[in-house]
């Protein structure tokens, strides 16, 4: 996934250095889990019929946009089956001898659980294959004429891969995973209760009135929930008597310039060049990107699955098109399409 050039708005739903302090505010397991209904009863299931057949839990798959808990899955899962989990990236593992490396380590029903798992190159995709499905590391061993095959039995484990595009895992690979499971924006109920949660273990005073407030604007996020109430957190500290309202909360939210709707800069940034620029559209990816000065895969993996999820945007053939709902929530009149007929996508 590409970089954003400020990839340091709090908005943002990547993983930066300061979301570290969360890791103490994660759920070890299935019961403490809030939200993602659909996907905690399939894991339940996953995870008892492992169990009653004394066997390591069938390789997962997680895709879903950043920031809603591929990650915190993943612990949850090894923690609920008793075993280690090692954890590393598509982009971390660069050559095979570093994939056989951590293969070779791994121990009885343990879990490896590789994040951006799209960004694997094909070379590594070819160790993982027979590792994922037979449980044998093929190695070769010398050079030219010489050169021989040694094929090593490694012990059952599970992969757990996470991306934020499915689209880009390769079909081979895609077809070694036994479970496939859709990660969506958690509803409004799910993020008061994750920052009621956090707020208790991080022994902050907030009120019902002010969860709600950081809530509404995490959109749907859970990182980016946490990283809110740290922010709300500093600023009461600060300017308030320490207690979380709905008042501190606007407050502090409006001073990171972050709307009732948990749009940030950015994201007026492309409804606006959409509509001011391109009077509504249709307008393509990359001529937004370019027009920003962000590169075109951010927009569409960071900024634009919560816009479509908002409403504000559609896609169709042509490009991208401003809807009603984006004049309105930008309080601009006169939207030139409002009254012709829509493109069918």
């Amino acid at each position: 996934m590409g970089t954003m050039a400020n990839d340091d708005r709090v908005m943002s739903p990547n993983r930066k250095p300061d979301d570290r302090m969360d890791l103490s505010l994660r759920p070890a397991s299935l019961n403490e889990l809030i939200g993602q209904d659909q996907v905690r009863k399939n894991l339940e299931i996953l995870i008892a019929a492992a169990k009653g057949r004394k066997e390591c839990l069938d390789h997962v798959l997680f895709y879903g946009p950043p920031g809603l808990g591929k990650t915190t899955l993943a612990y949850i899962l090894a923690n609920e089956m008793g075993v280690n989990i090692k954890i590393t990236s598509g982009p971390a593992i660069e050559r095979t001898g570093d994939l056989a490396a951590i293969l070779t380590n791994l121990r009885e029903g343990d879990i490896l659980f590789i994040d951006e798992i799209h960004r694997l190159g094909r070379s590594i995709e070819e160790v993982l294959y027979p590792a994922m499905e037979d449980f044998s590391l093929d190695i070769i061993i010398g050079k030219g004429p010489s050169a021989r095959s040694l094929r090593l039995k490694l012990p059952r484990f599970t992969t757990i891969g996470a991306t934020t595009r499915l689209a880009l895992v390769t079909a081979p690979l895609r077809a070694r995973f036994g479970a496939v499971y859709r990660l969506d924006y958690y509803d409004q109920p799910a993020m008061q209760e994750i920052v009621r949660r956090a707020a208790g273990l991080m022994t902050v005073t907030a009120d019902e009135t002010g969860v709600e407030e950081i809530a509404r604007r995490a959109r749907g996020t859970p990182r980016v929930a946490l990283r809110l109430l740290r922010r709300v957190r500093d600023f009461t500290q600060v300017k308030s008597n320490g207690i979380i309202t709905r008042d501190s909360a606007i407050q502090a939210l409006d001073l990171l310039a972050v709307d009732e709707m948990g749009l940030d800069e950015v994201d007026r940034r492309v409804l606006l060049t959409i509509i001011e620029k391109y009077g509504g559209g249709p307008v393509g990816l990359a001529t937004i990107a370019a027009s920003i000065s962000e590169e075109a895969d951010t927009i569409m993996d960071v900024v634009e699955p919560y816009l479509l999820q908002l409403g504000y945007i559609d896609r169709t053939p042509q490009g991208r098109v401003a809807t009603p709902l984006a004049y309105d929530h930008l309080h601009i009149a006169n939207n030139p399409k409002e009254n012709q007929p829509r493109l069918i996508p």
